[in-house]
């Protein structure tokens, strides 16, 4: 795993130097990544969000055998393995090369292979337009671009008419408060409508790892100004058994805001 950064800052980030940090970061962090958390994730199963939403329960994307489906942001691709156990085909992609190797050890080691992995910026995907049935993902790229209304176009592009869109993301109410899943973690240190980007530097004062904050209203006028149209939004709760804490999320915050947000949607006809 890397150094922890030299700095913490909220400043402007553009779109290349956003996606080159964050590729950086997910190289690097990879293998311990899933160390740490591939117990809960799985190695062929498709999480929603830390609350513990699973496709196999939720259904959000519906029957997706002999579908073509597409994972933005994939990571290690556990979600791809597991709708290709339902019979979709599916391509899955990712910002980080790293992420797609520790997909390819994750196939060998449950003999489960992703039909095809793609490294790929989700702010520019190389696929034709009406490509795909289904779109989505699961806490993948969507929080890390500069440019997510260019990230929802290029969506719906390469979706065909009808085709579903789910996206989760942490719920932007978050943003107001500290990255803590204890009892600092419940006041409020900036404006909700402050939308920044979250960096974090090297010593040389390059970016090694950046996060976008979008408000609810703008992830809703951006899915629509893409030609999606919204069906659902999905805010879990936080299961009473549940325990554990993951990174900002913790029983502790989970029974009083919510931690994430999912959009249902569908390209227009």
């Amino acid at each position: 795993m890397t150094d922890g950064p030299s700095s913490v800052s909220h400043r402007e980030a553009t779109p290349e130097e956003s996606a080159a940090a964050n590729r950086l970061w997910w190289d690097a962090n990879a293998s311990d990544y899933y160390a740490e958390h591939g117990d809960v994730l799985g190695d062929a199963d498709l999480l929603w969000c830390p609350e513990g939403v699973r496709e196999q329960d939720a259904q959000l994307l519906g029957d997706v055998d002999g579908l073509r489906v597409l994972e933005v942001g994939c990571g290690a691709a556990q979600g791809a393995r597991w709708l290709t156990a339902q019979g979709a085909h599916v391509t899955a992609f990712d910002v980080s090369f790293g992420q797609l190797r520790q997909a390819r050890r994750l196939d060998a080691a449950t003999g489960m292979a992703v039909d095809r992995l793609v490294q790929a910026d989700a702010q520019r995907l190389p696929f034709l337009d009406g490509s795909f049935d289904v779109v989505l993902s699961a806490f993948g790229g969507i929080p890390f671009v500069a440019n997510s209304a260019g990230t929802m176009r290029e969506i719906a592009r390469v979706a065909r008419p009808g085709a579903r869109v789910v996206f989760s993301v942490t719920h932007p109410l978050r943003w107001a408060f500290p990255d803590d899943p204890g009892p600092a973690g419940l006041t409020v240190r900036q404006s909700y409508f402050d939308r920044t980007p979250y960096v974090e530097e090297d010593e040389h004062g390059r970016a090694v790892y950046v996060e976008h904050h979008r408000t609810l209203g703008d992830r809703l006028r951006e899915l629509v100004a893409a030609g999606l149209v919204l069906d659902d939004l999905v805010e879990p709760e936080w299961p009473a058994e549940r325990t554990q804490e993951w990174g900002q999320w913790s029983p502790l915050r989970g029974a009083l805001v919510p931690g994430t947000a999912i959009f249902v949607a569908h390209r227009a006809v």
